[in-house]
């Protein structure tokens, strides 16, 4: 296949371009930095800088993974901007540039995010739910979303991945935590009952790569493992990975105070189901929080 990714040189995409370049797959890579591309996601990797430089080019599918990282920092006013900017103007820039093509591709696979359905509480999250919030995340995740379905007037089919936590060895949000509760400094966050959508990597390249050969998939996955866990047992389960205790916890407080609104990002969460994905027969290498945690220590 013909590919083009947005997002390419970021945790997902970079796992993506790997897995399909050995699988034979053109790929290409819309980059601010095209001259990167090749070195950060494979030699056979094209980076390019402006979507008309793909005008005469047959394409397959368009994988939508463009975003600035949503909990790096505080959500200030320009944060804000650049948090909407580097995924709806993107996307509205991208559907805009299909429009003009002659041969489109037959379907855009774009990112979101399980922060889709705001602080779900103790609500079960399927595909079928509504949103429970209307906090800033769902907005983004909401804005995303419907400037991605656009596409499907143009003929389009439109899949819509909303990622959970990604567990990686390399990156993602693990590697923010892993220096303190390697030191023994972690807990749980806040009251701990909060639930976490979690993913391995490797499930995650394997869903999206299910998804692009799934002639009749469309609309929204919750791209998450069938057993999410509350924030106070993934901090156990954590720690004990790196064969450190879990008794330092971070008051709700303290996390609101110096992340404003982004502390509810994560005093918040989903327990969400990935029903969808598991109707249409994908089947989940890493279930089990233990299991997936594991794993990552062989890497």
């Amino acid at each position: 296949m013909n590919i083009l990714l947005t997002g390419g040189t970021g945790l997902i995409g970079r796992a993506l371009c790997k897995h399909w370049l050995s699988q034979g797959h053109q790929l290409w890579v819309w980059s601010r930095s095209p001259e990167q591309v090749a070195n950060r996601c494979g030699e056979l990797v094209t980076g390019i800088g402006d979507l008309s430089e793909l005008d005469q080019v047959r394409l397959d599918a368009v994988i939508n993974l463009a975003g600035a990282p949503i909990a790096d920092c505080p959500w200030t006013k320009s944060r804000r901007l650049l948090l909407w900017n580097s995924r709806i103007k993107l996307t509205e820039q991208l559907v805009e540039w299909l429009a003009t093509r002659q041969q489109k591709p037959a379907l855009l696979i774009s990112g979101s995010a399980v922060g889709w359905y705001g602080d779900g509480g103790e609500r079960e999250l399927s595909e079928d739910d509504s949103a429970v919030t209307n906090d800033f995340a769902s907005q983004l995740c909401a804005a995303w979303e419907e400037s991605a379905t656009r596409a499907e007037s143009l003929g389009i089919r439109v899949v819509v991945v909303r990622t959970g936590l990604v567990l990686a060895a390399h990156g993602g949000f693990l590697q923010r935590l892993r220096p303190l509760f390697a030191l023994g400094l972690g807990g749980r966050q806040g009251s701990g009952r909060q639930w976490m959508p979690w993913i391995h990597i490797n499930d995650q390249i394997g869903l999206i790569d299910f998804l692009l050969h799934q002639p009749d998939a469309a609309g929204p996955y919750n791209a998450c493992a069938p057993q999410p866990v509350r924030n106070a047992d993934f901090a156990k389960a954590f720690a004990a990975s790196l064969g450190r205790p879990a008794v330092l916890p971070v008051p709700a407080l303290a996390l609101k105070v110096g992340l404003g609104e982004l502390s509810g990002l994560i005093l918040g969460g989903q327990k969400a189901q990935p029903l969808r994905l598991q109707a249409a027969g994908f089947q989940f290498r890493f279930v089990t929080l233990d299991a997936a945690l594991a794993d990552l220590r062989k890497a």
